[in-house]
């Protein structure tokens, strides 16, 4: 386990360091996600960004409009909150999501940066809490499948930490669909 959690490379994200001062356009966005997120791809083939996703992204307004083809500091932190959101939510979620955050940095000067501390606040200790997690996860099935009496030990192991994980990925989805459904009702009622 403590090998698959390695190669995971749960600890990797776009600190406020690593991204430029400076407006970007949309290849130096995409040399910057690919770079920082090579290793959290599941193979060579997969894309991290693309210009379609980007187009589609300020198509379907999921951040604020960009100025003279660049992109701010401000767009890269969406871009890179709508990467991790958009693995679990579909992209309708993640723009309810987004649309209030969006409205506040474009009329209220909104910090974006200080929430996106907290978030990388929250990210570091989401990655402690899967660890020590995965390895209560771990134990049990390994008591689990130790009741069995089967000879193909470490199969049944694989196959309950695949389900048990699957499940505990759909638990946490439907709660932040929840979450969203209620962004959605507040919206309607204000």
């Amino acid at each position: 386990m403590e090998n698959i959690i390695k190669k995971m490379n749960l600890d990797t994200y776009l600190s406020l360091e690593e991204i430029p001062d400076l407006d970007l356009y949309m290849d130096q966005v995409i040399q910057l996600f690919e770079n920082k997120y090579a290793d959290t791809k599941r193979n060579e083939d997969e894309k991290v960004l693309t210009k379609t996703m980007i187009n589609n992204y300020a198509k379907g307004k999921l951040f604020f409009p960009i100025k003279n083809k660049k992109y701010s500091k401000g767009h890269v932190i969406l871009i890179s909150m709508i990467y991790q959101m958009k693995t679990a939510l579909s992209i309708n979620d993640v723009k309810q999501t987004l649309d209030k955050l969006n409205n506040k940095i474009t009329e209220d000067e909104f910090n974006l940066q200080n929430l996106y501390k907290s978030y990388l606040h929250l990210l570091d200790s989401n990655v402690n809490m899967f660890t020590e997690n995965m390895e209560e996860q771990v134990e049990e099935i390994k008591n689990e499948v130790a009741m069995l009496e089967n000879k193909d030990e470490e199969y049944l192991q694989q196959f309950l930490l695949i389900a048990a994980f699957t499940n505990m990925s759909n638990f946490y989805r439907r709660a932040a669909e929840k979450i969203v459904d209620e962004l959605e009702q507040d919206e309607k009622e204000d």
